[in-house]
């Protein structure tokens, strides 16, 4: 064993006279000159290839770094046997990350990669405007010659894409409002943002299930329908108007929109937007990936009812005058014009529908309003409002979901006779899921008041719709698809009645004009 030893020591004691020979004998340049031709010579015979992905590219923050450190965290908490955790400012979860010289595969398309994070000591640092980190870090990636083509062109687009929407679901949603007069922010910006923490969802939505199904299908295919869009030819957007009696629900159905969806909401005040340019300006403003609201349209700003404008000759109207009053009916100077506010009717449905609306992608329009038969029917059409959802009275089905709700009462918790004589009542009752959910929440202490005083009340407003004749039809009962019919019908038969007064009207002028001629 001694013996063993002995010449291990001699031999490393010829090795290092040997690199001292070296050294005394080839200068720097030489040796330097070597090591590059025989690491040349091993990638030439290698068949990986590898790729740096630094942490700094020269005195800039490297976004291909963020972005794999962001997609590694997808996978690395499974198969990662050393990870680092992290929390980012505005970020509602924790993600996992690689720790120093640590190294993960990935697999995509069928072809491996070894993604290796690399950490050194960055040597001492010269005078700069920007000081640098002192760990240079960075990540390494390895792939096979052959598949070089494949990983350039396609994964690292892969890697920017699931980035941000990893990015995009860790980070608090936001709730912007236009700034009041059209001013901005600190920042330059018309809008003002605070977190968005409702906590509606559809499972919690107190609605008919098949309807909730319906909607969250369709707002799944647009999320998904990039490429339909493209193929398509249309603008990446889509259109909701929600309308119906208040405290249906309507506010809480764009909530569950957003989050099922994970995008932000931007809750624009018309009466706080001066002209066709601003409500532009405040659209070119706004993000992909968002929910654009304007509630109680009807309400908001005069452009619910176009009139003839009694100032303007009969030889001065034209195809377009439809679409082209102004919100106040006479130029701005009617309600709205103390106010300076001269959004048109035309300025609107350009904000929706027009060229402007597609200066971003992956947004989503909801209107809302209380009488839809006010709103002007080029509001209506399909590529303004693609989606019309009635938001109605409580029906057994939405009763159901707010008794788990607010009770947590299943439907096997509760007496068949109670069950049976709720269904009977409640669409006779007219009550809003806002009457329904007071009524709960006034007893939720006590299970069984909170059901039998609601019973109660369904009873008492059933009698009472009946006997003030309310409800019509056969068995005394409008359906929902009735109801949906004919206020749809009202919205349409109003656009006909102001177009037979216009006729009328340019009928009487000629007649005048015929008299005064004589």
């Amino acid at each position: 064993m001694k013996e063993y030893w002995t010449s291990l020591a001699s031999l490393l004691g010829v090795l290092a006279f040997c690199q001292s020979l070296m050294q005394s004998i080839f200068p720097p340049e030489l040796r330097f000159a070597f090591l590059k031709f025989f690491n040349r010579i091993f990638h030439l015979f290698s068949i990986y290839c590898y790729f740096d992905i630094t942490e700094i590219d020269g005195v800039n923050t490297n976004e291909l770094y963020n972005a794999v450190q962001l997609y590694l965290s997808s996978s690395v908490s499974i198969a990662g046997n050393r990870l680092s955790l992290t929390r980012a400012v505005n970020s509602s979860s924790i993600t996992f990350g690689l720790s120093n010289n640590d190294s993960i595969v990935d697999t995509f398309n069928g072809v491996t990669v070894l993604w290796e994070h690399v950490v050194t000591q960055r040597q001492t640092q010269t005078f700069a405007w920007r000081p640098l980190p002192e760990e240079k870090r960075g990540f390494t990636l390895r792939i096979k010659k052959k598949d070089k083509t494949l990983i350039l062109n396609s994964y690292l687009d892969y890697i920017m894409e699931r980035a941000n929407e990893i990015r995009r679901k860790n980070q608090d949603r936001l709730l912007y409002t236009n700034s009041r007069g059209g001013s901005l922010d600190s920042r330059g910006h018309p809008w003002e943002s605070v977190p968005f923490k409702h906590p509606s969802t559809f499972e919690t939505l107190a609605m008919d299930p098949i309807k909730k199904q319906q909607i969250m299908d369709d707002l799944k295919d647009f999320a998904q329908g990039q490429l339909f869009y493209q193929k398509t030819g249309r603008a990446w957007k889509r259109g909701y108007l929600l309308y119906g009696p208040p405290g249906t629900g309507k506010s809480s159905m764009i909530a569950a929109m957003a989050n099922y969806l994970g995008y932000d909401i931007y809750d624009l005040e018309l009466t706080e937007v001066h002209s066709n340019s601003e409500l532009r300006k405040l659209l070119m403003k706004t993000s992909s990936k968002s929910i654009i609201v304007i509630e109680d349209i009807d309400c908001s700003i005069n452009l619910t009812n176009r009139k003839k404008n009694s100032s303007n000759a009969a030889s001065q109207r034209s195809f377009y005058d439809a679409e082209t009053r102004n919100g106040s009916g006479s130029g701005g100077s009617g309600e709205e014009g103390g106010n300076g506010n001269t959004i048109s009717l035309s300025g609107l449905l350009n904000f929706t529908d027009g060229l402007w609306s597609c200066c971003g992608s992956e947004r989503i329009f909801v209107f809302t309003t209380n009488h839809i038969e006010k709103l002007d029917p080029a509001l209506l059409r399909s590529g303004r409002m693609d989606m019309h959802i009635y938001m109605s009275f409580c029906n057994f089905s939405s009763l159901k979901i707010l008794l788990k709700n607010y009770l947590g009462y299943e439907e096997k918790d509760i007496n068949d006779d109670v069950l049976k004589e709720m269904e009977r009542v409640v669409e006779k009752a007219e009550m809003t899921p806002a009457d329904v959910s007071e009524a709960l929440i006034k007893n939720r202490r006590d299970k069984e008041k909170a059901i039998r005083e609601l019973l109660e009340d369904l009873k008492s407003r059933g009698e009472r719709s009946v006997k003030d004749g309310k409800l019509r039809g056969g068995s005394g009962n409008l359906t929902e698809l009735e109801v949906v019919e004919e206020q749809e019908k009202r919205a349409i038969d109003s656009q006909n009645e102001d177009e037979d007064h216009d006729e009328e009207e340019i009928e009487l002028e000629d007649n005048i004009c015929k008299t005064r001629e004589d």
